[in-house]
């Protein structure tokens, strides 16, 4: 078969309209000139039937190349004589089995894709140990096919590098969504268990394209309710739509569940009688959920209860729960995101010095969820101090696919640079090529999926979705290879459509640092709902919940001193890590306000002052964000209409709020540091007053 090239896929016919519903399973014609080569290729399938996964293997392979080329396949269920492709298992499928020894080095869901002869004629195989894998290597390749990629030789092998990698969905029982931008949650309680309804499978479709295989029900912030038994019946008919897709479910639990639920007086995790609730409470979720993942654990943070409130430490409350579910195989996910009734000193060294003393101190299913950042999400922080500072304890890192940080979902911000970069920053812990990526066992991501018809709130914010699912897989992918993908499927794999695009996506993440939180500095957003610039916001009942806590600026300068100096932070790295952050003159600018209280007048790489290349990056993603919006115009035609105009409006919105963010922000630093603006910079159109006298009561997101 003629390889097939992605400068020779180019759009049929018309451009139609499409919602982003399909997602990047769009399998969109392919041009007429490689038809008839890939029929000719692909043209008889043999797979089996007998399972659910095998079926839904045979049927998304049947719907690929039925919309990629315009003709189905001849299906087989036995072996055929004029066969092409062949999926199966070793145990499913006589052609397979010979590579039996083969496959079982790829793991329980690891896939083979190669052409090969077999019985004197070419026939590309899909193999693994279990259907999963089959599953997931038909994805893998239609993906090739989408993105002209498929090569006359095939030889893949592919395993994923993260056992665990699940989606955290922030779904409150009443549908509500927090820190959602995408509509209400996808599930229906009130409807479920009796209506299944279609999206739960197209949900679980998407899930399994990228190899996400476990998804989190219900918010961190839980509600004891979820363990009830009628909750718990709605679980399992989700857990049986999305087991054939090689997806366990898992819940957030309450700590404090056995009060709330069992009547019982206290949640001590020492207490025989809660020790007992909480295993009679695992067994009755076993009995109707099988392979029932375990449980997500936010504790003693934001005001959640936790084992703390009884005097024990954050182990006896994780093991207490990982006892009860570890005669299922299930695990405990357990947030390290904590803080202190009390205000630290800082509040980025909270979790390392609450949970670094306890490493060993675990059982073995007890998995620590650890964010990205020592903060929250921010458009940049340095990597969290705890990746790499406990071997003896599974870590799982967690990252936002929501942006609650980064202009919700109207602003195009594509993730995959920043999940790249921490997975790729060097902790240095137990030599030179430790890295973050080498220290997890898992990766979570905080959902941005709803009810919206394009499932994420916008078209490009699907592609941090992807990201998220491909970077689980593999955390050694690049950001941009995995952008070109998703441009190619979700659009079209013209290079000229796929380039630009691709551009306006590598450049979006900088962009924003630079008109949200240039130079390292972070937490300047409103209070509560999160919308739009605050940096003024000094007050409420705590320090570390404003933002004049985190960019300490005065008449000489700004910046956080995280250095020995100051509150140390940076003590909490490797020494060759902690001597870099920890030197005015070796810190990475990027995070230089981060660890340093610099003057105003210190001199920047550029030769500029601190104020004046402070002031120059605001207005500099001011003017990244007008650079994205010409590449997007000039692909008018080559996008669909519907699609095309949407993105244009949110491109418009996000013109207008990054021009707010560096306006807001140079007049209330300016304010501080008495300086005049640099040559050249155009002062804002109000007074501080006026932008810190804006209110949004209505902001989307805001916990409740």
């Amino acid at each position: 078969m003629v390889a097939v090239a992605v400068a020779l896929f180019t759009c049929v016919g018309t451009v139609r309209a499409e919602d982003g519903y399909a997602l990047w399973m769009r399998y969109a014609p392919i041009a007429p000139a490689l038809v008839a080569d890939s029929r000719m290729g692909l043209a008889d399938v043999v797979a089996p039937d007998r399972t659910p996964t095998q079926r839904i293997a045979r049927a998304e392979l049947e719907r690929g190349l039925r919309g990629l080329t315009g003709s189905a396949p001849r299906m087989h269920v036995a072996a055929a004589t004029n066969a092409s492709v062949v999926l199966g298992t070793p145990q499913s499928s006589s052609l397979i089995a010979p590579f039996r020894e083969e496959i079982a080095s790829l793991g329980d869901e690891g896939y083979l894709l190669r052409r090969t002869r077999t019985g004197g004629r070419d026939v590309l195989l899909v193999a693994a140990r279990h259907d999963i894998g089959v599953l997931y290597g038909v994805f893998h390749l239609l993906r090739l096919l989408q993105t002209g990629a498929l090569p006359d030789t095939l030889e893949v092998r592919e395993s994923p590098r993260l056992p665990l990698r699940v989606l955290n969905h922030w779904d409150n029982l009443d549908g509500y969504v927090e820190r959602g931008y995408a509509g209400r949650s996808l599930w229906d309680w009130q409807t479920l268990p009796e209506w299944r309804d279609p999206r739960y499978t197209d949900y679980a479709r998407a899930n399994a394209s990228l190899g996400i295989n476990g998804t989190v029900l219900n918010n961190v912030n839980a509600n004891a309710q979820s363990l009830a038994p009628a909750y718990l019946d709605k679980a399992a008919t989700l857990a049986d739509i999305f087991r054939p897709y090689g997806i366990r479910v898992y819940l957030s639990v309450r700590f404090s569940a056995p009060i709330e639920l069992g009547g019982l007086k206290t949640a001590d995790p020492l207490d025989p009688q809660v020790q007992r609730w909480w295993r009679d409470k695992a067994n009755e979720i076993h009995a109707r959920i099988p392979d029932f993942g375990g449980f997500l654990v936010k504790a003693n943070s934001e005001g959640q209860p936790g084992p703390q409130d009884y005097g024990r430490s954050h182990a006896d409350g994780a093991n207490l729960l990982a006892g009860a579910l570890a005669p299922h195989g299930g695990v405990v996910m357990w947030r390290a995101f904590v803080y202190a009734h009390e205000v630290p000193a800082d509040r980025a060294t909270q979790a390392y010095t609450e949970f670094a003393g306890l490493d060993g101190a675990f059982r073995p299913n007890v998995i620590l969820q650890v964010k990205n950042g020592p903060i929250d999400f921010q458009p940049r922080e340095p990597f969290h101090p705890l990746f790499g500072a406990m071997p003896r304890t599974p870590l799982m890192m967690e990252v936002q696919i929501t942006k609650e940080y980064l202009g919700f979902a109207t602003h195009l911000v594509y993730l995959g640079p920043l999940y790249e970069e921490v997975l790729q920053s060097y902790t240095r812990a137990h030599g030179e090529g430790d890295t973050v990526a080498r220290s997890l066992a898992g990766l979570a991501g905080v959902a941005n999926i709803g009810t919206d018809r394009t499932w994420s709130g916008s078209h490009f914010d699907q592609a941090n979705w992807y990201a998220f699912g491909r970077l689980a897989w593999n955390p050694d992918q690049s950001a941009r290879a995995i952008a070109a993908e998703w441009a190619a499927m979700t659009f079209t794999p013209d290079p000229e459509v796929v380039g630009p695009i691709v551009e306006m996506m590598m450049a979006s993440r900088e962009a924003a640092v630079n008109y949200m939180t240039p130079l390292g500095l972070h937490h300047l957003m409103a209070r509560g709902h999160h919308y739009g610039p605050g940096p003024w916001v000094d007050d409420g009942p705590r320090a570390d919940w404003t933002s004049v806590y985190y960019h300490r600026a005065d008449r000489d300068g700004i910046g956080f001193d995280r250095t020995a100096s100051g509150s140390d932070a940076v003590g909490q790295y490797a020494p060759e890590v902690a001597a870099r952050y920890g030197d005015l003159a070796r810190v990475p600018e990027p995070l230089l306000l981060w660890f340093h209280h610099v003057p105003w007048d210190h001199r920047m790489a550029s030769g500029r002052t601190l104020w004046n290349e402070l002031v120059g990056r605001y207005s500099q993603g001011v003017g990244q964000v007008q650079a994205m919006q010409v590449t997007w115009d000039g692909l008018r035609g080559r996008v669909d209409p519907q699609r095309h105009a949407q993105v244009a409006a949110f491109l418009r919105i996000q013109r207008r709020e990054a021009q707010w963010w560096r306006d807001a922000s140079v007049a209330y630093f300016q304010s501080v540091s008495g300086r005049p603006l640099p040559v050249g910079e155009i002062a804002p159109p109000h007074p501080l007053s006026w932008y810190q006298g804006l209110q949004f009561p209505s902001a989307p997101g805001d916990g409740r």
